[in-house]
Parts: C-alpha cells; sequence; structure tokens
C-alpha cells in the first residue's frame, strides 16, 4: 500500500513567454504563503534486541536426587536467567524539525505535484514516489514448554505412598524399570517383542516419555520465552553512551536502571561529505526546492565483552542541504526527483526528454 500523500495542484496558465518558478522559503508557522509545507529527514535508529528467558523451577524430588539417582549439581532455587541472542539495527527517517520548508506554487512553475510521507517529508516532485519499506513488525514472544504432567505418568502404589521420601523411592525404582524394558527392547530380549519396526519405536518413543515426566521431579523444569525490545536512538552528534542495561535477571531494562550492565552505542561521522566553507559575506536566499547530502556514519552496539551489532549508515543530520536549481523547474522543464525519506538525499532526478 502507498503510505504516500500526494498533493497536486493545478496552476493557472498566464500569457506566454512569461517565466515562473517553485519557491521554496523556511516554514514560519502562520506567515507561510499558500502552498506545500515539507520537512527533510533526520535518521532515526531502531534497536531491536532479541532476548531468551530461561525459568528454572525445582522438582518436588529435587533433596532426593542424589540419593536415588546420582543426580548431582541440581540448583535447589528457582531462577530466571536471560540472554541476548540477537541485536539488529534499523533506519527510517523522521521529520527535522529545523530543515521544515514551504512550497509556493507561483504561476506557471512546472512543479505542481510533491509527493509527502504521512509525516510530511518531501519523497517526490513531479512523480508519485513508492513509500519505503516499512521496518518489520515487533515479533510476538514466542514460549517454549515442553513439560509434562509427572501424575500422568505415576502408579498407584506412588500416589498413595505416605511420603515425600517414599514417593521419591518408588518413582525413582519406576524410571530404572522404564531403563530396564527399553534396553530390553532395543536388544530384541523383551517378553513380548513388537511385531514390526513401527510398533518397536512407539514402543521405545511412549518409555522416553513417562521416564522425561518422571525425571522432572528430580531435575526440575524449564520454560523459555523469547521476546524483542526496541530501543530508538536518533544521533546528533559523535558519541558513545550506554543505550540500553541488561540483566541476567530483568532482561532489557532502561540505561539509567543500575540493575543491569550497560550496553553501548557508538556514534562516528565518517564526514564523506565536505563541510561548507565559510564565510563572513551574507548569501541572498535562494528559492528552490532543497534536500539533503547525507554523511556516512558508523553506529556500534557493544558492551565490555563483544560487539552486538555494527554497521555504516547514510544519516540525514550528519552532511549538508543543498539546493536544486530552480531552473530545473520553470515552465520549460519538467524534472522528476526522487528523494530518499530517510535520508532526504536524491535518489534519481530525470530530466525531461528534449523536444523533437
Amino acid at each position: 500500500m502507498n503510505k504516500s500523500f500526494i498533493f497536486s495542484c493545478l496552476l493557472a496558465l498566464t500569457s506566454a513567454g512569461v517565466s515562473a518558478q517553485t519557491e521554496v522559503t523556511p516554514y514560519t508557522p502562520g506567515i507561510t504563503p499558500e502552498g506545500i509545507t515539507y520537512y527533510l529527514p533526520r535518521t532515526e535508529l531502531r534497536i531491536r534486541i532479541t532476548a531468551t528467558c530461561v525459568k528454572y523451577t525445582p522438582g518436588d524430588f529435587r533433596q532426593y536426587s542424589e540419593r536415588y539417582l546420582r543426580l548431582g549439581n541440581i540448583p535447589k532455587d528457582a531462577a530466571t536467567t536471560w540472554k541476548i541472542d540477537d541485536v539488529k539495527i534499523f533506519t527510517e527517517g523522521v521529520p527535522d524539525e529545523s530543515k521544515v520548508f514551504s512550497i509556493k506554487l507561483a504561476q506557471k512553475t512546472s512543479a505542481p505535484l510533491a509527493g509527502l510521507t504521512k509525516s510530511g517529508i518531501l519523497m517526490s516532485i513531479n512523480a508519485q514516489a513508492t513509500a519505503p519499506e516499512a521496518i518489520p513488525e515487533m515479533p510476538k514472544p514466542v514460549i517454549v514448554n515442553n513439560n509434562l504432567n509427572p501424575r500422568d505418568y505415576m502408579t498407584q502404589e506412588i500416589l498413595t505412598a505416605s511420603s515425600i521420601s517414599k514417593q521419591a523411592e518408588l518413582t525413582a525404582a519406576e524410571i530404572y524399570d522404564i531403563r530396564e524394558s527399553r534396553s530390553a527392547l532395543a536388544k530384541g530380549e523383551a517378553d513380548n517383542m513388537p511385531k514390526d519396526g513401527e510398533q518397536l519405536k512407539l514402543m521405545i518413543d511412549n518409555l522416553n516419555t513417562q521416564e522425561r515426566a518422571l525425571l522432572q521431579l528430580f531435575k526440575g523444569t524449564e520454560t523459555t520465552e523469547t521476546r524483542s525490545f526496541d530501543f530508538v536512538y536518533i544521533p546528533t552528534e559523535d558519541k558513545e553512551e550506554v543505550l540500553f542495561r541488561f540483566s541476567k535477571k530483568l532482561g532489557a531494562v532502561n540505561a539509567d536502571n543500575l540493575a543491569g550492565e550497560p550496553i553501548y552505542i557508538s556514534i562516528k561521522d565518517k564526514h564523506t561529505v565536505p563541510t561548507p566553507a565559510v564565510t563572513n559575506k551574507k548569501k541572498k536566499e535562494v528559492m528552490d526546492v532543497r534536500y539533503n547530502v547525507p554523511s556516512e556514519v558508523e553506529v556500534k552496539i557493544f558492551n565490555s565483552d563483544k560487539v552486538f551489532a555494527s554497521g555504516t549508515y547514510p544519516m540525514g543530520q550528519f552532511g549538508n542541504v543543498e539546493h536544486l536549481g530552480a531552473e530545473l523547474f520553470n515552465k520549460k522543464m519538467e524534472t522528476q526527483v526522487f528523494l530518499n525519506p530517510v535520508t532526504g538525499g536524491i535518489e534519481k532526478l530525470q530530466l525531461p526528454e528534449p523536444s523533437k
């Protein structure tokens, strides 16, 4: 779906031979001449963190795991552990309120059509622009819980045992019986061997499920949840600062929450666009269309141990604002211009074919 708004103005014609230009002036609310007001963008970073949370719950028979099953190092307390799986950097354009201009549609101009995004960023002149590809939507949380209900696999004797200790002893004995039955089936030594391989697989799978369910009572259970978090950052200068913090117990938290380890963002302008020469001479305001010449900016997301994501991105707020010559939009020139709504830079400038 085209998310841009297209504004089309039909202009009245006056006598032939009189030239006219599209006037573009800085926008001041209340005094702007009738026309189209547009923004040039500044480039916003959206940093998407994907993290997984593992929740551990001890089993009811944890304290007997060493005695009956020789299982050591079983955690005794419930725990929640977060870890970062992935970090991605996306860019999008947002209106730069310091770069807002108004196109005054004078008579006989050849720039009657301007394409703007919903937020008013200029995308095209004399052409219909296609909206930029949207940032992928935030993924929904994914919860994985493959735990079984051990009571569904307990024998009547286990369920009616008089104490937790006796239940643990009987459950451990049942686990050993399951393992012996599975071994006999695998060796072909079971009293009632299945007739074919498919039935054998089904029987072994059932025994595996029973064992896993009963072992949960000793080993405990785990549930995993994968979530994504977005952090929005608009670079304005070379800087290195805390973007957010990450806690193994709490996950992603705000930069001012000292419960987490700092995750940094580094911004470094590579100065790919020359700085305009400084002059004391006052320049006459030129009435034409403005566009950004974005500079390349290096972005890095990291902590004390590793770099999670990095890349180089053109950004509209780094670089210069330049002018499109007014002669491109006189009555004899119907120039088509396409601008990048994320950076404000020119993507394509198409001159009209000369008349034969």
